[in-house]
């Protein structure tokens, strides 16, 4: 089921989210309508917070918006569907200018890692792992913090020169 994205600043989005207990029908349907809802926005990732529901799920696909003129398709594992997702790794460090479903009218460059290793648990319950690097990675990282309470304008370094107004003037 496509579901509403909360906007900033709505205070769910800032609220620590509980882990998953148990994998069940109530988890499968909500990383369901999270990927519903993620594929009918312009987004790649989208955390259970931002539909409020404070547990800890998520789904990041990269690769499934067309690529922009003169780039190359972003690397990516396709859908990545985690219940209960932690870092293991993380490598090196990036800049990179990140947007959000639930703050559309902005854009950010935000230092992040660059290389990373989550795990989760997948729709049937079984842990998995994902190494990702580049744009993925830093989807991933996004994700994970909206289950913290933390948006990607708490990570803005200044916010006259790193936050970009996405409206035409």
């Amino acid at each position: 089921m496509i579901r509403s994205v909360l906007q900033f600043p709505d205070p769910e989005l800032k609220k620590i989210s509980r882990p998953v207990q148990q994998v069940d029908d109530k988890a499968v349907e909500l990383l369901t309508d999270l990927a519903d809802t993620l594929y009918k926005t312009p987004g790649v990732g989208l955390a259970a917070p931002q539909l409020g529901v404070l547990l800890r799920a998520i789904v990041v696909d990269v690769t499934w918006l067309p690529p922009r003129p003169g780039k190359a398709p972003p690397k990516g594992h396709g859908l990545i569907a985690l219940i209960n997702p932690r870092i293991l790794k993380q490598e090196g460090t990036m800049v990179f200018r990140e947007g959000c479903l639930s703050i559309p009218d902005f854009l950010a460059d935000i230092q992040r890692s660059a290389h990373i290793q989550v795990e989760g648990l997948n729709r049937h319950g079984e842990q998995q792992t994902f190494d990702a690097e580049g744009f993925e990675a830093v989807a991933l990282q996004h994700e994970i913090d909206h289950l913290d309470g933390i948006l990607f304008l708490d990570r803005v370094a200044n916010l006259k020169t790193d936050l970009i107004s996405r409206r035409k003037k």
